[in-house]
């Protein structure tokens, strides 16, 4: 489990199905669950660098396999006995959407992404992970939605990297997962 807090920005090579990151950390080892770009990934080799190999379904299904020599986000697992900050966080991708535009007002900048398929989780001041970043959506329209995002996150993570029509990974808040499965009929 994740909170979506990003601790570390770092360029990713993709070799194959196998996934490169730079090493920060001094407590990681073989076999921790790493999130990148919001995907939990195992992490198989541990040095300067951390190593993960991504199942094809993986690459088929998330930004991994085409953002290579981008910078990712990067998150440990939430220890049990850590803080949690931000909104729980599985790692487990539904999809890729869009993004499609900001605009910088003030201290702010409103990012806009195409809607995705789960339209249902998808609620104002409700919560949705973008390439692992915990981020609360502030508008809804018929076929977007819009976050705020303040200069520390939109500073240390990679969304100030975004162009538009870039493809970005997105996670649907669990409770809401959830509750559309109790809700459902």
């Amino acid at each position: 489990m994740f909170t979506g807090i990003v601790e570390y920005v770092s360029k990713m090579e993709i070799r194959g199905n196998t996934l490169v990151i730079e090493n920060p950390f001094d407590d990681v080892k073989i076999g921790d669950s790493i999130a990148v770009n919001g995907v939990c990934l195992t992490a198989t080799a541990v040095g300067r660098h951390i190593t993960f190999t991504c199942g094809l379904e993986t690459l088929k299904r998330t930004n991994l396999g085409i953002w290579n020599g981008r910078e990712a986000n990067i998150e440990r697992a939430l220890p049990i006995n850590g803080r949690f900050d931000g909104h729980i966080v599985t790692g487990h991708i539904d999809g890729t959407i869009k993004f499609l535009k900001s605009l910088k007002e003030r201290e702010t900048t409103w990012m806009t992404f195409s809607m995705p398929r789960e339209r249902w989780g998808i609620a104002e001041k409700g919560s949705i992970a973008i390439n692992g970043i915990s981020l609360t959506i502030a508008k809804i329209d018929l076929d977007t939605f819009t976050v705020q995002v303040i200069p520390h996150t939109f500073e240390n993570t990679n969304l100030r990297t975004l162009h538009p029509g870039d493809i970005v990974n997105y996670e649907i808040d669990v409770i809401a997962r959830y509750l559309k499965g109790i809700y459902k009929g």
